[in-house]
């Protein structure tokens, strides 16, 4: 192509960009009209059902070449930037800075929003009931090591309620500033990555230097920049934050590894037509209790997507996810019955059935 034609073509590109500039601010001026209605009602400025509804719309009208992930991609982060201009707000999150929960809050509330790092998933809940955040992200469960604990406890302990869930895909990477494998000696990470790296590990002999568990893959990235003849497993958001060089990626065992999340906050969903429901369940100790709750769903046609035993202060409960809202008729009837065992953690949009 000709430098002429080049320039040509920069010319248009300039002048779309200008016109998507113009545009962007128009809407910034509605988001402004709309920001001043929701502070005189109280209303909420996150709503997951209404940015879903947005999305699904853009995507059936879409005639181009972006698919759907990159509409979402695109227009989130435009609805991080709306919501940060209508009222910023603090987003807690298990930290540390770095974390694939970090990860996961910034893939919803984008890159321009406060965030503030906490050390315990119940620090996160506490900071959001006290109001020094408005939302928070926590671990629920992973593909490879089940549910939460700790997430599980706070849910039963607070009276926030679950506004979304965010599904990440789980990558690490082997992070260094040696130049090749023989020269490492030792690598830090968390328990837990060494146990979904272990097939990398022994692939390359490195199962036999020494592993040092750390409290964060971020630390651990941290550790290793500053270490000779070590190394670090860590997300690849670890390793920019610290620039340390990345050797291999995607060094997980399991190439469907997901971790979900919960964001957590003081408010309920309106209804969005694809919504996923979370309960806890404490029954009576009593013969064919359980089967009896169960078969009430199965009457109702509600499709259940997870039922999980737990262990909250000595006693049993079950945590439960369904397909519905709570205020689908169907729903209702079952609260109804059984008001007394359930406690309801909140109706969200549906990402994905289970992981």
């Amino acid at each position: 192509m000709s430098e002429a034609g080049l320039l040509e073509l920069r010319k248009k590109l300039d002048a779309i960009d200008d016109e998507l500039l113009e545009l962007i601010n128009k809407r910034m001026d509605l988001v402004h009209e709309v920001g001043l209605l929701k502070a005189k009602s109280g209303g909420a400025i996150y709503r997951p059902e209404r940015e879903k509804a947005i999305i699904d719309r853009l995507d059936t009208l879409n005639k181009g070449k972006l698919n759907r992930a990159a509409i979402e991609a695109f227009f989130l982060e435009i609805f991080a930037i709306s919501r940060n201009f209508e009222l910023p707000e603090n987003i807690a999150y298990l930290g540390p800075e770095g974390s694939f929960t970090h990860q996961a809050a910034e893939a919803r509330f984008g890159a321009m929003s406060s965030y503030i790092s906490i050390g315990s998933i119940k620090g996160v809940f506490r900071e959001v009931s006290t109001k020094k955040a408005r939302f928070g992200v926590i671990p629920i469960e992973n593909s490879s090591n089940g549910i939460v604990s700790d997430t599980i406890n706070c849910l039963s302990n607070y009276n926030l309620k679950i506004i979304a869930e965010v599904i990440l895909n789980i990558h690490h990477t082997l992070g260094t500033t040696c130049d090749k494998v023989k020269d490492i000696k030792k690598i830090y990470s968390k328990d837990i990555a060494f146990e979904q790296c272990s097939k990398f590990l022994e692939n390359f002999g490195l199962d036999e230097v020494e592993h040092i568990p750390v409290e964060s893959t971020t630390k651990a990235a941290k550790l290793a920049l500053n270490e000779p003849n070590s190394a670090a497993i860590c997300s690849h958001v670890g390793a920019k934050l610290y620039n340390l060089p990345i050797l291999f990626e995607n060094i997980e065992d399991k190439d469907n590894n997901k971790t979900r999340f919960f964001i957590v906050s003081d408010f309920e969903n309106a209804q969005s037509g694809n919504d996923k429901t979370s309960i806890l369940v404490k029954l009576p100790n009593l013969q064919g209790v359980l089967v009896e709750f169960l078969t009430d769903f199965d009457k109702a046609k509600i499709n259940l997507t997870k039922i999980k035993s737990h262990i909250v202060e000595g006693d049993s409960i079950f945590f439960i996810d369904f397909n519905g809202h709570k205020d689908d008729e169907n729903v209702k009837e079952i609260f109804k019955k059984h008001k007394d065992s359930i406690k309801f953690l909140g109706s969200y949009v549906k990402e994905i059935d289970d992981i």
